[in-house]
């Protein structure tokens, strides 16, 4: 692995560079055995495993109340999805489905639910996707009426990452206050619950669990309401204002990958008599590798910081961070792939999981083209104007 040098940059503590020395050697000890044949049981496996050796207790307040600490979460998933993209899958989803709960969750939600994502013991799930709506988030149909003292859902979810595996999903669902976001609410609907069923398996690039949801009379109690009515989209923002930022994390990981994997091809494999490494056009490609990657780390590792800081809101650094990295990512691994010639496109070598594995990091938690929309918005409210 060439040397990590961002973790010397001014973003980061001691405490972050043990971490991430700490996650890395653990990652080496145990992700190389997952078998990736069955994801679900992998999964389950990896959740537990990370549970266990106490990691998972970066994605969710312990007793003392403290906050996420953004760039210890950025870390953890940068470096776990330089080794293993289903372990950085494992980990980032137990943020991302105790966030809302994390956030806004009462005492009572929290403590019934924080101790069991943070030790592994209980899978969680963001259900916030439907059939016609996904960067869309105000357009969500999925209803839940008040019934005494309970809500039903009726209605569907789909891409829910761990769905079918989850031990509990956070639903975002229509309640109705208001006209568009203002009429959304966020549930906890546990796993088990027999409104809720799995009405199809997905399966995608790079596996993951992935499923459609049906709610039909799907009854929850009230109390399973996170916040307030109506407060919804304001719940899903602030988690997506989160855990956008890892998602550039991730990506920033697969790009490290993959340019380990490069730099000792090309020094290593001749080309008409001499290291590939030696022509001038694979030192550029090199080149604009580590260049994509230095500067998606400086955008990933920023708007952590300025989270950490104290901002109450990174919408536009996230964005930035999510959108940059994950295109710079997708152009790095590409280009790992060209340099390793037939070998880039063999299943099962590692650049070619890379190739599989960072095409949906450029959809999910908010396109690429809608992170354009939000920084472009959030430069024109710079000057008043209306976009």
């Amino acid at each position: 692995m060439l040397r990590a040098s961002h973790l010397d940059w001014p973003f980061f503590e001691a405490r972050h560079r043990a971490l991430a020395e700490d996650l890395d050697a653990w990652a080496r000890a145990n992700l190389p055995g997952i078998d990736h044949r069955d994801t679900d049981a992998a999964c389950r496996r990896l959740v537990a495993q990370l549970g266990e050796a106490g990691w998972l207790a970066l994605t969710a307040p312990g007793e003392d109340g403290a906050a996420l600490e953004l760039r210890s979460l950025a870390l953890a998933r940068e470096t776990l999805a330089r080794h293993d993209g289903l372990a950085d899958f494992s980990f980032a989803m137990q943020g991302l489905g105790a966030g809302p709960i994390s956030l806004f969750g009462t005492p009572e939600q929290r403590a019934a639910w924080l101790p069991k994502t943070r030790t592994g013991r209980a899978i969680a799930a963001f259900a916030l996707t439907e059939p016609a709506s996904g960067s869309d988030v105000a357009n969500l149909a999925l209803g839940a009426r008040r019934d005494g003292d309970a809500y039903v859902l009726d209605g569907e979810k789909t891409w829910i990452s761990n769905g079918g595996i989850a031990d509990f999903y956070v639903v975002f669902a229509r309640t109705g206050e208001a006209p568009g976001a203002r009429g959304l609410s966020a549930f906890i609907v546990e796993g088990g619950n027999p409104g809720l069923r799995v009405a199809e398996r997905l399966s995608v690039l790079a596996p993951h669990p992935l499923a459609r949801l049906r709610f039909e009379n799907c009854r929850v109690p009230a109390s399973a309401l996170i916040g307030r009515p109506g407060d919804g989209f304001r719940v899903a923002m602030a988690t997506l204002d989160v855990f956008r930022t890892t998602v550039g994390a991730a990506a920033l990981g697969f790009a490290r990958r993959a340019l380990d994997e490069t730099v000792p091809r090309v020094a290593g494999r001749a080309l008409f008599g001499a290291p590939m490494a030696q022509l001038q056009m694979v030192q550029g490609h090199l080149a604009d590798m580590a260049l994509a990657i230095d500067a998606a780390a400086l955008l990933v590792y920023r708007a952590a910081w300025r989270k950490d800081s104290g901002a109450a809101r990174i919408s536009r650094e996230a964005a930035m961070a999510k959108l940059y990295a994950t295109e710079a990512a997708q152009r790095v691994i590409d280009t790992a792939v060209q340099l390793h010639g037939g070998d880039g496109v063999r299943s099962g070598h590692p650049v070619e999981t890379l190739y599989r594995e960072i095409r949906a990091l450029r959809i999910y938690e908010g396109a690429s083209d809608v992170q354009r929309i939000i920084i472009a918005r959030a430069v024109l409210s710079e000057i008043g104007a209306q976009p």
